[in-house]
């Protein structure tokens, strides 16, 4: 298993608009959580940023999360991108 990161830029109406997708992206967040892929996630300071921790076999996984995330579908995610983390200290 290896560690990934979902790095999320916002858009700039993201508080605005997420109260409309966000029962169904923390839906979407939670069926990744139980299933053992999601570890953390969250909004930066402002909620310019978020983050998503991810343990996986591979980046395919955290890809298809940020594909099928009403987020990312609305356009309430101006970019994304997937970074393999090696963590050296800790699980």
């Amino acid at each position: 298993m290896n560690y990934y990161i979902l790095d999320y830029i916002t858009s700039d109406n993201y508080l605005e608009e997420r109260v409309k997708y966000r029962k169904e992206h923390l839906n979407h967040a939670t069926e990744y959580f139980n299933e053992g892929y999601l570890i953390l996630g969250g909004a930066i300071d402002a909620a310019n940023e978020a983050v998503l921790v991810f343990k996986a076999d591979s980046d395919k996984i955290v890809e298809a999360f940020a594909q099928k995330d009403p987020y990312v579908k609305n356009g309430l995610i101006e970019s994304w991108s997937v970074k393999k983390w090696n963590v050296v200290i800790g699980e």
